[in-house]
């Protein structure tokens, strides 16, 4: 396997039966339809929406950027799921009473429920429960500011790793693993300077430094020290400003996975170790089909001047 030649700016995400792509200034994405033919949908990045300036600004730009993918992201989930038949009914019996009230709306409806439903999830087990348990053990150990907060974010990785693990289990999220594996064979490839083909991509590896799952795990190891700082008195106001501080820990956590992306050294091998270990739960061996779907995907935003593509 060849080493990468140029380190990318394109990033992506797996879909239900698909892969999103985003390039400089345009989103892609790819899905296996019911019949087996790949539906590409593809649109132009917005300039007023994304603008330019804060791209320059450190912490800022982390904080926007991952806003907008996750935005964007929830889009191309939902309207893959449609495209791949996730939601299409066989049964031809009479529309109950929320159907008929709400009609086509009601899978937006349904969206933004699970959206709340998921947000208010996360606050539950990685802001409140860790802190009510450290507190519960503290009442034994008597630990100082930050031996509490290291416990606690030590809690939140176990649960994050334990919640990956469980659904890496499921059928239908294996899967999804992987297309996220497809996406990253593809995107290595690209960044080898190799020709995307099946068998090429089939080469590289499916682990990724710029991966969302070594974000996430970045930023639950940064929390450690940024929340050292937060109150214990009270932990209703404990949750409160870990609420406030999320945007720099998001904000410095995008910083060192661009290094990470930027730069190959022993200071971005520590870095992305851990998060290049945990995409074993989260990426998957694609196989030829899936490849196929990547390939489609990323060949709609690969730019035309392949040196404007680089960090």
């Amino acid at each position: 396997m060849a080493k990468e030649k140029r380190k990318s700016k394109i990033g992506g995400q797996a879909l239900i039966e698909g892969v999103m792509m985003r390039g400089l200034d345009k989103v892609s994405m790819a899905v296996r339809i019911p019949n087996g033919e790949i539906d590409i949908e593809s649109w132009k990045v917005d300039s007023i929406v994304h603008p330019k300036w804060y791209r320059k600004i450190p912490i800022l730009r982390g904080v926007v950027n991952l806003i907008s993918s996750l935005i964007l992201g929830y889009k191309c989930l939902m309207k893959s799921a449609q495209k791949a038949g996730i939601y299409e009914d066989d049964n031809e019996s009479e529309p109950g009473f929320v159907e008929q009230k709400l009609g086509d709306k009601i899978f937006k409806v349904a969206s933004i429920i699970g959206t709340v439903l998921g947000f208010a999830a996360a606050i539950i087990l990685f802001m409140f429960l860790p802190s009510l348990i450290v507190k519960m053990i503290n009442n034994f150990l008597n630990l100082n500011s930050f031996g509490k907060a290291l416990i606690e974010g030590l809690i939140k990785i176990i649960i994050f790793i334990g919640y990956l693990f469980v659904i890496s289990m499921l059928s239908d999220i294996k899967r999804t693993f992987e297309y996220h594996g497809a996406e990253h064979k593809t995107i290595s490839c690209y960044e080898a300077d190799y020709e995307l083909t099946p068998e090429n991509v089939k080469k590289f590896t499916r682990f990724h430094p710029r991966c969302g799952t070594s974000f996430l795990l970045i930023v639950l190891i940064i929390s450690i020290i940024v929340f050292s700082v937060v109150t214990w008195d009270n932990l209703f106001m404990r949750v409160v400003f870990k609420i406030i501080l999320l945007p720099i820990v998001i904000g410095l956590a995008y910083e060192l996975i661009r290094i990470a992306g930027k730069y190959d050294n022993i200071f971005t091998k520590i870095i992305s170790a851990p998060g290049l270990w945990l995409q074993r739960l989260t990426t998957r061996e694609p196989d030829v089909k899936e490849i196929e779907v990547a390939i489609v995907a990323f060949n709609e935003v690969m730019p035309e001047n392949k040196e404007e593509d680089k960090w």
